[in-house]
């Protein structure tokens, strides 16, 4: 048996021939229409594979297929080509074959497929063995911005490929009828039949005709899946073909190479696994999204142009890593099992488990992206010591001969001499080799994506560098419960000139920062509240000699320059018009007390150590700040014709400026 040239629509022409015996079959003999052919011909498609041979007589009379077939052997033609017979164009009424009446613009054909991927791929196909009767095939996947979808269906389509996701959307948003379908394809259909699938694929068969022609393709197919399918089938034909000389359930043109490696080790012989003789294309899987991110970089700074395809990445970059790895800019495509199905990418030789796989299907659809068509390729499965049971149960399901993997590392010789690996390459690729362009050259196309995991936003960012900056909350500073013009506060806080520091009510001081100080007999700094709120009281008004005290309120105290002492102490009101010359006085060191004899000066912030008056708390708290002792000795001493007039006590009303002053 020849190789036959598998359908791929990106490269060259090959000439395909599969031979029975002495008779040579071509997909014209089989019946297709002339138009088809002729296209298939123009891309190098002559002669079918078993799977194609097999299936399209049963399935051009429009009978239900179940359709298995190892990967790689051309399932896509095996229901793509009856799928475009049963579709009804323009040229099949101008050759006479159709009544201008059946023609439609809604889709009379379905193709469903579990990944995105696999959805371009498999409208690819359809649209070049289409093309020449002009057949509109339209992808509909989510990842991409739903107008242009909208639009296509409005302009008319004939077949539809899609994944469930986007499928529902649009089907319950009243953009896509699907009540003329005349066929529906389950691509994957152990996948797309599985647990996760199976509520979206039930919904979309209710939205379709209930006479209609049902096909699923798969390889691996168990009975639980058929007989899960046989309820949405009217007497399907089963249709498993396999080479005469490929026998078990693997292709016999990939050798299979399964080592037990370390975690830790597993890097370092992958660099040198890809470092092999005669390595072209390779792709490696990995069970996690974040190790098969993680194993890209890795190989990035070790000097190979890979490129990673998985779900946390958004669609963008997805087709870019894949268009790379097509078009040769990116020789390594790490990736997980989103990439594991349907993916026909000519010359990949390798592909490497750098996991072990979760089960038998998976692994034959993994190692499946090599060999096709008749190819050669490489397999090579890392085990890890905790994957030992998962493995050996693949290896017993498979019927292989790897039941225990040898112990392989980095440095081991056997590696070296299975895998064709010069002796003496390291984990780095040399840069005389590193000849690929890599992933940057690779343009990433604009989908307008509608949300993505993983895509970042560049939006984002523009938009928080454009937000006004917050403005902090501004405090309202207040004294004695009224507001502090902010103006009068800075007056306040810049010292006086010599000259004028005489007539200044308070001492001209830098504000200090707020420190809570706790005095035994101290006095608020009123000195300070005079010079920004001064109240205007007659000097007759001079407290009662024997005015108790009032208890001080607890609130921090300004060290202050003693001011000069009068006939008469009153810390609230205007200076006296002719006050003694000033005593200069020296800062006290903080939490000092300092005791000066009255006669001479008074210390407002130091209660007299002499004869001290007792405290009593006032019946109401007013805002209004204490008298100090002091005040009391001072007015003690007063003439004796200013202590004879006492006024009255009362409360001044308070002023917009000031606070309220009691006399």
């Amino acid at each position: 048996m020849t190789n036959p040239a598998r359908y791929d629509p990106q490269r060259s022409p090959r000439t395909a021939s599969h031979r029975r015996g002495s008779t040579l079959t071509t997909f014209r003999e089989l019946g297709i229409l002339p138009e088809t052919a002729e296209a298939l011909e123009s891309v190098g498609i002559v002669s079918p594979f078993p799977i194609q041979e097999m299936t399209l007589p049963v399935a051009l009379s429009g009978s239900d297929v179940i359709g298995q077939a190892k990967t790689g052997t051309g399932k896509t033609l095996g229901f793509g080509l009856p799928l475009l017979e049963r579709v009804t164009v323009p040229a099949d009424v101008e050759a006479g074959r159709a009544a201008p009446e059946q023609l439609t613009d809604t889709p009379q054909a379905l193709v469903v497929v579990p990944t995105r991927e696999l959805c371009q791929q498999v409208t690819n196909d359809l649209l070049t063995a289409g093309k020449v009767r002009n057949v509109r095939v339209l992808a509909i996947y989510g990842g991409r911005a739903y107008e242009p979808q909208v639009e296509a269906l409005k302009k008319g389509v004939d077949v539809i490929v899609g994944t469930p996701g986007r499928l529902l959307d649009l089907a319950g948003q009243r953009k896509l009828d699907l009540s003329h379908v005349r066929a529906l394809v389950l691509d994957e259909a152990d996948e797309m039949l599985d647990l996760g699938f199976l509520p979206d694929v039930e919904k979309i068969i209710t939205m379709l005709p209930a006479k209609r022609q049902t096909m699923l393709f798969s390889a691996t197919m168990p009975g639980a899946v058929i007989g899960l399918a046989r309820r949405y089938m009217s007497q399907p034909t089963h249709i498993r073909a396999t080479s005469p000389d490929d026998e078990g359930a693997t292709v016999a043109n990939i050798s299979q190479h399964v080592y037990r490696a370390h975690s830790l080790d597993k890097p370092e012989m992958v660099a040198r696994i890809l470092q092999a003789d005669g390595r072209g294309l390779a792709m490696i899987f990995c069970r996690t999204k974040r190790t098969a991110a993680d194993i890209a970089e890795q190989l990035e700074r070790r000097g190979f142009a890979s490129g990673a395809v998985h779900g946390d990445l958004g669609q963008g970059a997805r087709e870019q890593a894949l268009r790379a790895f097509r078009n040769g800019k990116v020789d390594v495509l790490v990736c997980t099992d989103v990439a594991a199905r349907g993916i026909d990418v000519e010359g990949v030789t390798h592909v490497i488990n750098y996991q072990s796989p979760e089960d038998e299907k998976t692994y034959l659809h993994r190692i499946g992206r090599t060999g096709r068509a008749g190819a050669k390729g490489i397999a090579i499965t890392l085990v890890d010591w905790d994957d030992i049971p998962r493995w050996q149960l693949i290896n017993k399901a498979l019927d292989l001969a790897f039941n225990d993997p040898v112990e392989t590392y980095s440095t081991s010789p056997h590696l070296y001499e299975e895998l064709d690996i010069p002796a003496g390459t390291k984990g780095v690729l040399p840069r005389s080799e590193r000849t690929r362009a890599g992933l940057g050259a690779e343009e990433i196309e604009d989908l307008g994506e509608t949300g993505g995991r993983g895509r970042k936003s560049s939006a984002a960012p523009a938009a928080r560098a454009e937000r006004a900056p917050r403005t902090p909350r501004q405090r309202r500073r207040t004294r004695g419960g009224a507001v502090v013009d902010p103006a009068q506060e800075t007056a306040a806080a810049v010292p006086a000139p010599a000259g004028e520091a005489e007539a200044a009510d308070a001492p001209a001081q830098p504000r200090t920062p707020r420190r809570r100080r706790r005095t035994r007999a101290g006095a608020p700094d009123a000195a300070a509240e005079a010079a920004v709120n001064t109240v205007q009281v007659p000097a007759a008004e001079a407290p009662a000699e024997d005015e108790p005290a009032a208890k001080p309120r607890r609130r921090r105290t300004r060290a202050a320059v003693a001011r000069p002492v009068a006939e008469e102490v009153d810390f609230q009101t205007a200076p006296v018009a002719e006050p003694a010359p000033a005593k200069t006085v020296t800062r006290p060191r903080r939490r000092t007390r300092v005791v000066k004899p009255v006669e001479d000066e008074v210390d407002f912030q130091i209660a007299p150590i002499s004869e001290p008056v007792p405290e009593s708390r006032p019946r109401r708290r007013t805002r209004a700040a204490s008298k100090p002792k002091a005040e009391a000795v001072a007015a003690a001493e007063a003439p004796a014709a200013d202590a004879e007039t006492k006024p009255r006590r009362r409360r001044t009303a308070r002023t917009a400026t000031g606070t309220g002053v009691e006399g």
